[in-house]
């Protein structure tokens, strides 16, 4: 333990804290959580065992490439493919295999400063990771980015437009909202209006990449019995050409696995698995993705199209998680990401979306076992069924689990989900919610970099520097909307616990505590707070705390209204007249509510012995 608690978790110097394993990037660890007893243990393979016919592997020394072997990055010897005479890199996944650092990989070593930009390289040689970037929407706007466990956890907003709700201009706009609030990818899965316009409009606009559903569109305007190869081809083509960076394809759902689902409590929950049960019903073939595998692979490495491997028999219910239907198509979808890696060809595997919270380990680590490391993207999981209205909560409680113990995304849920289509707030409240699930599991694996920002703003709020502590917060104008609700003035105290009450300002004024006395997080005089913006605004008066008065008063206040002069104002508690300070948050008393006086003697005079209180 003690070795342990010498690691950190951050890039400097904070506090140690991780109890993850050592991180092992270039291994099929990188970073991970202790297993639990009886977990699976990772695959012995990688992609590097699936290369093309034809192609072998040799070991090169990095500094006859350059590096002259002055320590520079790239020291060493790393192992590369050779291909074919007069073959041609496509993909990520082919260009990391003959060695080659491409652009996009110097982008992610950017957007992940832990990693270099060879980890990057080699850990897509090794399909442990993933760079969906489709050559065509690099054309447009996208900035590229990594999934793999080497990596920040990444997560996912769903949108697109429904038969009864929402067109494009509308989706266009729910992506700039999903951008604006951390989403990683963004997936188009519109069933109805335009599709191909709506698609088209969301690639063209979006920052991040877009992954789809193709299926969807391969059924529009015709009878689900009526789908082929032909039309299985022509659209994931025609997709692949407007620049769609994944495709979420359902090719595990086999003919042989439909009697396993008859006695699930909801049977098939995912749109493309129950569209292909249907289809294979009604043909009494086998699925025609599956046997198509290659071909729909040839389609994708021309583009630089990942798969995002479907799982069409994903739990519906705690009842049916972690059953043989959900179990055997795991396996099928670690075959299909050899055949993928085999025609060069990037994976990610989809993962289930109701797990009760004990079993989630053992999801995430069988995972890693049957599909080689390939990267995970989970939907949640959820946790309970009982709280539609609240299932961005009951998901999110799985999904910090899922990301510790193994997923590398995780797609969000909204407040909408199973109840209706996510409108603009839904998708915010979605994309927090994973925003914070995503960042916990990073603290816990101990990513180095990845607690920075929670101890710097630790500082600012051990300061009591409070315009400090809303820049540094993921959502700033909740946090200041928020606090001007009770208390619109920046004291050194909050309306939680008043003045008197205080430990943050008790324990700052004690001379021998260090604790709030970070130079950089001095401010000085009291900062009078600011009047609210509009987006403040609503947010206070979504809450329905707050009369409309008195948010126009929060909204338009001036120096007189806050009571502040241009020296330190009233309300500031810097060792001011504790009568004053009472002020300041007496109007939020109760009335005839007694304060309870507590010592507030100049911290200079407290010796370790003096009683605080």
């Amino acid at each position: 333990m003690s070795e342990v608690l010498q690691r950190q978790s951050a890039s400097v110097g904070t506090s140690p804290g991780s109890f993850a394993n050592p991180p092992q990037v270039g291994g099929a660890l990188a970073f991970s959580s202790p297993d639990t007893p009886g977990m699976p243990k990772p695959s012995a393979m990688t992609a590097w065992d699936f290369l093309p016919l034809g192609w072998r592997i040799e070991s090169v020394e990095a500094h006859a490439l350059g590096c002259a072997g002055h320590g520079r990055e790239g020291c060493g010897t790393f192992i590369r493919a050779v291909a074919p005479m007069g073959f041609v890199a496509l993909t990520q996944l082919e260009s990391a295999r003959l060695g080659i650092v491409t652009a996009q990989m110097r982008r992610v070593a950017e957007r992940e400063p832990h990693l270099t930009t060879l980890q990057v390289r080699d850990e897509i040689a090794a399909g442990r990771m993933v760079i969906p970037a489709n050559r065509i929407h690099l054309g447009y706007q996208l900035d590229p980015m990594a999934i793999g466990r080497a990596s920040k956890t990444k997560i996912n907003a769903n949108m697109g437009a429904s038969p009864v709700s929402s067109g494009t201009e509308e989706e266009v706009e729910k992506l700039r909202w999903a951008e604006r609030w951390g989403a990683d990818t963004v997936m188009d899965l519109s069933t109805g209006g335009d599709l191909d316009a709506c698609r088209d409009a969301i690639v063209r606009s979006s920052t991040v990449p877009i992954g789809t559903v193709p299926i969807y569109s391969m059924i529009i305007g015709r009878k689900l019995e009526e789908l082929d190869e032909t039309i299985v081809l022509e659209t994931l083509a025609h997709q692949a050409k407007q620049g769609v960076d994944y495709f979420t394809i359902h090719a595990g759902v086999l003919k042989e696995h439909l009697p396993l689902i008859r006695k699930r409590l909801i049977g098939i929950v995912s749109r493309g698995g129950s569209l292909l049960a249907k289809w294979m019903l009604v043909h009494n073939t086998q699925n025609l993705m599956y046997t198509g595998w290659e071909r729909i692979c040839d389609v994708m490495r021309e583009y630089d199209v990942t798969f995002s491997i479907g799982d069409g028999l994903r739990p519906g219910g705690l009842a049916d998680a972690t059953d043989a239907a959900q179990l055997a198509e795991l396996t099928t979808l670690g075959e299909l990401t050899e055949r993928a890696w085999r025609k060069g060809v990037q994976v990610m595997v989809e993962g289930p979306g109701h797990v009760p919270f004990d079993q989630i380990e053992y999801n995430m680590k069988l995972q890693r076992q049957l599909c080689h490391g390939a990267p995970f993207y989970v939907l949640g999981p959820l946790v309970t069924d009982i709280f539609p209205g609240y299932d961005h909560i009951t998901s999110c409680i799985g999904a910090t689990a899922a990301g510790y113990h193994g997923a590398s995304m995780l797609c969000y849920v909204t407040p909408k989900e199973h109840l209706g289509l996510p409108k603009k707030d839904d998708v915010k409240q979605g994309c927090v919610a994973y925003k914070i699930a995503a960042h916990a599991a990073d603290v816990a694996l101990g990513i180095p970099g990845a607690r920075d920002r929670d101890d710097e703003l630790t500082k600012a709020r051990a300061a009591l520097n409070w315009e400090k502590h809303f820049e540094l917060s993921f959502d700033p104008d909740t946090a200041r909307a928020y606090h001007d609700e009770d208390l619109d003035v920046d004291t050194d105290f909050c309306a939680m616990c008043g003045h008197d009450w205080c430990s943050v300002r008790i324990s700052k004024e004690i001379q021998e505590f260090s604790s709030g006395k970070e130079e950089e997080y001095q401010r000085g005089k009291p900062v009078k707070s600011a009047a609210l913006t509009a987006e403040q605004q609503d947010i206070l008066a979504k809450r329905g705390v707050l009369s409309p008065d008195e948010i126009h008063r929060l909204a338009s206040k001036t120096k007189r209204a806050v009571g502040a002069a241009d020296s330190k104002a009233s309300c500031h508690s810097d060792f001011v007249d504790p009568e004053a300070a009472k002020l300041a948050q007496g109007e939020k008393l109760a009335q005839g509510e007694k304060l309870v006086q507590l010592n507030t003697a100049p911290a200079h005079n407290l010796s370790t012995h003096d009683s605080v209180i």
